[in-house]
């Protein structure tokens, strides 16, 4: 019977599959680390850049972990697929700040915070929901479980910090700006998430000689997601509301 236990359970048991998943997820932690860094350094607000600081510094460490957990079997790194690569096939279609405007040295508008912050609002989101199904399944893994349930913790807290963020300045006057880029920015992201969840299912079927009737079911079950979140599952990533836990990145 297909679970998501039974399939993680062998992506982590195959090293080649394994290698493949703690390469994407440590690609695109350190690539959020980096651009939190950029946005730090470019933002006016005294408040916000600490906080922005402390989310890129989190990001990095979440790299370095699943960086460590390689190491730890002796692996290293592998190249990872174009198609399997969720930044930056976000930021192609337009979705937060391009790189190019990271590299330059001008600071932010209050508008390029509010598409920082929308775009984190919603992409967090994934990440939590993610981070909570490892941690189902893998929280009391001796190898494993001490890493997800730390890296899980972290992406509640970058979540609920946007949530905060936003609404504060939703009551500073931008709330139909911050709307309209939640709801951009959660459109493009379900069709980016389907797309790189059928491309990394494709490599893991590959690597781990999946029967074309499993393989079959699991891509059935991501367009499956993805028609629950067309059809309005989206929409959970455009709500705001006041987190229980408050100034979550502050000092």
């Amino acid at each position: 019977m297909l679970s998501a236990r039974s399939l993680f359970q062998e992506i982590h048991d195959n090293d080649d599959a394994f290698r493949l998943f703690c390469s994407i997820a440590a690609k695109g932690e350190s690539q959020g680390g980096w651009e939190n860094s950029r946005i730090a350094a470019l933002v006016a607000d005294p408040g916000l850049a600490p906080k922005i600081a402390r989310h890129g510094a989190d990001e990095d460490k979440h790299g370095r972990i699943f960086k460590a957990l390689l190491h730890k079997r002796g692996l290293t790194e592998v190249e990872v697929p174009d198609e399997t690569d969720y930044t930056m096939l976000l930021e192609r279609q337009g979705i937060g700040l391009a790189h190019v405007r990271l590299r330059e040295n001008q600071p932010l508008t209050h508008h390029d915070v509010i598409v920082y912050l929308a775009h984190s609002r919603v992409t967090e989101q994934r990440a939590a929901e993610q981070m909570r199904l490892l941690t189902a399944t893998f929280g009391d893994h001796p190898e494993v479980g001490h890493a997800v349930r730390m890296i899980s913790a972290d992406e509640d807290n970058h979540l609920a910090y946007c949530h905060e963020e936003l609404l504060r300045l939703a009551a500073a006057g931008h709330g139909r700006t911050i709307l309209t880029a939640l709801q951009r920015t959660a459109r493009a992201e379900i069709r980016t998430y389907r797309d790189v969840s059928l491309a990394v299912m494709a490599h893991m079927g590959r690597i781990l000689h999946w029967t074309r009737p499993k393989a079959t079911v699991l891509a059935l079950g991501i367009h499956a997601v993805y028609g629950y979140e067309r059809l309005g599952g989206w929409r959970r990533m455009t709500s705001l509301r006041m987190p229980e836990v408050r100034n979550a990145l502050g000092a």
